[in-house]
C-alpha cells in the first residue's frame, strides 16, 4: 500500500456555515478521525483550522489536506496561496497539497516544480493532484520531483473509477475518493439496499466498507451531525466477499459532480 494516511477522512465540501464546519470537525476529530479534507475553494479553511484547535487532538495526530484552486497555480501563486492557506487553518505545515483541478492557470512545467519548492521548504509533506486524466497523471510524473501521494476523484458503486484505482496500484499511490456516497442517491440502488439488508448495516456503511475493501482507496465522505458517527463505524463494517464481488458488478457510470459545471471550469 501507499504511504501512511488515515484510511476515512471527514469531506467538508459545500461546509460554508463556519460554525457547522468547525463543529463538524471537532466533534469528528473527537470521535476517532485524524485526516480531515478541505480546500482553497470552499472558503472554509479558518473554520477547519478552528475545528482542528478546538478538538482535543495533537495537531501531530491530524492528517490535513488542502488544495489549490486553479487560479493559483503559476509557480509563485502556489508558493503565496500555499502560505495564505496555512495562516488560515492555524498550522506551519500541511500533510497533504493537491491541485484541485488540472484547469485554468495550470500548466504541469511551472506549477509542479512549485509544489516540489515547497515540500523542500517543509511547509507540505506530500503532493496530491486531483480530477486528473490517466494521460494528465502522466505527464504530471514527468515534471514531479516529488511523488504523487496521492489523486482525489469521485469514486463510489455507481462510477467505479476502475482505470484510475488501477493506475493508483501500478504507481502505488492512494485514491481519495470524493462523494463516496454518491450524494445519498445510491442508497435506493436494488444491490446496495439488498446488501445493506443482508448486513444489517445502514446503506452509507455499505458504500463506505466497500470502498475499504480496496487496498489503494481511502474515502472522505462529508458529513455533519450524527452522520459523522454513523460513517465512522464503517471502519468496523464487514462485508462479506459475495457481496463486495456484487458491488464489484455493478455496471454503471453515474458521475454525481458535475465535472463539466465545475466553478473553475468556466475559464
Amino acid at each position: 500500500m501507499p504511504g501512511e494516511m488515515p484510511r476515512l477522512g471527514l469531506g467538508t465540501y459545500e461546509q460554508t456555515d463556519p460554525d457547522v464546519c468547525a463543529a463538524s470537525v471537532e466533534t469528528a476529530l473527537n470521535l476517532g478521525y485524524r485526516h480531515v479534507d478541505t480546500a482553497q475553494g470552499y472558503d472554509n479553511e479558518a473554520a477547519v483550522g478552528e475545528g482542528i484547535e478546538r478538538a482535543d487532538v495533537d495537531r501531530e495526530d491530524v492528517f490535513l489536506a488542502t488544495k489549490l484552486t486553479p487560479e493559483n497555480l503559476a509557480y509563485d501563486d502556489v508558493v503565496h496561496s500555499t502560505k495564505a492557506s496555512m495562516d488560515r487553518l492555524g498550522v506551519d505545515r500541511i500533510d497533504l497539497l493537491y491541485v484541485h483541478w488540472p484547469l485554468s492557470a495550470y500548466d504541469p512545467a511551472d506549477t509542479l516544480p512549485a509544489l516540489d519548492e515547497l515540500r523542500d521548504r517543509g511547509w507540505i509533506d506530500h503532493v496530491g493532484l486531483s480530477n486528473f486524466l490517466p494521460e494528465q497523471l502522466d505527464e504530471a510524473r514527468d515534471h514531479l520531483d516529488s511523488p504523487i501521494f496521492a489523486h482525489q476523484v469521485e469514486c463510489h458503486p455507481l462510477f467505479q473509477q476502475d482505470e484510475l484505482r488501477e493506475y493508483a496500484r501500478e504507481d502505488d499511490h492512494w485514491l481519495v475518493a470524493y462523494s463516496p456516497l454518491g450524494k445519498a442517491e445510491i442508497f435506493d440502488h436494488p444491490v446496495i439496499a439488498a446488501v445493506a439488508e443482508s448486513h444489517d448495516l445502514p446503506p452509507a456503511q455499505v458504500c463506505l466498507a466497500w470502498l475499504l475493501s480496496k487496498d489503494e482507496v481511502a474515502p472522505i465522505p462529508k458529513a455533519t451531525g450524527d452522520h459523522i458517527a454513523e460513517n465512522f463505524g464503517a471502519l468496523d463494517a464487514t462485508l462479506s466477499e459475495e457481496a463486495i464481488e456484487r458491488i464489484d458488478e455493478i455496471e454503471a457510470e453515474q458521475r454525481k459532480v458535475d465535472f463539466e459545471a465545475a466553478p473553475w471550469n468556466q475559464h
